[in-house]
């Protein structure tokens, strides 16, 4: 308690420039650690502890503490029934000071929608932010931000989200809105990744060199981030270390597939997406996303 009573400001009011961050992920530690950098003053939380929390940030042990030190409250979670339950937890801290929390997880645009209503019913206001834009984009600061929610919201928090990337783009005006370009950005990355592993496998098999591919794909009409980026430093160099799980791939992919029928919109290409990532995440639980391709062509090799 003591480290959180120095963040605040006289009279219980959070010191300018104050923000709070749960979740220290992969992701979570870098937009964390941005922050500081931009000049924030930083209080954190992770359930794992302060291992990940990043130099110049102050690592408290609750949920609760956090929001009773900062007035805008930044989560980076696994997935919907983590956002849930940090809010549950931020309504109910005594004393708490936070008025507006933005939310970098990708939760997909039904959870969105619920933790927003739970906030307002406190009181506080909902900034739906996913990110794309992976680790390497995190730290060099170019991955964007797209977020939704409404004019109040997004203006009293827009100093936070300067702080994460310098690649911002308001996409609605409703929680739940980003989430929805989020997951349709993800689902075409699923793809792109796993065709272009088909298609590699292919081309290997026929004989090419993989480099030789990539360079030939990224200046015809196949090319995509999958041969841009993720083929070149992750698959080429035998790096696979993108920072971004399969299981949590397989989860995007989830729930591109849940709202795409809860619209009755076409998901022929995504149900067949979605049962790859689903064959991958079972085998090599937690793999790096990249490992996708040895995946798919073991498979091929196997059949």
């Amino acid at each position: 308690m003591e480290e959180t009573r120095e963040i605040n400001g006289s009279g219980g009011e959070p010191r300018a420039g104050s923000v709070g961050f749960v979740g220290l992920g992969n992701m979570g530690s870098v937009l964390a650690g941005n922050l500081v950098g931009a000049g924030h003053t930083v209080v954190t939380h992770d359930a794992l502890g302060a291992g990940r929390s990043p130099e110049g940030a102050v690592h408290v042990p609750e949920v609760a503490e956090v929001a009773r030190s900062v007035g805008v409250l930044v989560l980076s979670l696994p997935d919907g029934a983590a956002s849930e339950q940090v809010t549950r937890e931020i309504l109910a801290a005594p004393g708490r000071l936070v008025r507006y929390v933005v939310d970098t997880s990708t939760i997909g645009p039904a959870a969105a929608r619920s933790v927003a209503g739970l906030l307002a019913e406190g009181g506080i206001g909902y900034v739906d932010a996913p990110v794309s834009g992976g680790v390497a984009g995190a730290r060099a600061r170019t991955l964007t931000v797209m977020y939704a929610g409404g004019g109040d919201a997004c203006s009293a928090v827009e100093g936070v989200l300067a702080g994460l990337s310098e690649r911002r783009r308001r996409v609605g005006d409703r929680p739940g809105m980003a989430q929805a370009l989020k997951l349709a950005n993800n689902f075409l990355s699923a793809t792109a990744l796993a065709a272009t592993s088909e298609a590699v496998a292919f081309g290997l098999a026929a004989g090419l060199d993989m480099a030789t591919m990539l360079d030939v794909l990224n200046e015809s009409s196949g090319r995509s981030a999958a041969t841009e980026d993720k083929f070149p430093a992750h698959v080429l160099t035998g790096r696979y270390a993108a920072g971004f799980a399969n299981s949590l791939m397989e989860k995007d992919v989830r729930l591109y597939l849940r709202a795409v029928g809860e619209q009755d919109g076409p998901a022929a290409i995504g149900e067949v997406t979605a049962a790859v990532w689903e064959r991958f995440a079972r085998a090599e639980p937690g793999a790096d996303f990249t490992r996708i391709f040895p995946f798919v062509d073991g498979s091929a090799a196997g059949s």
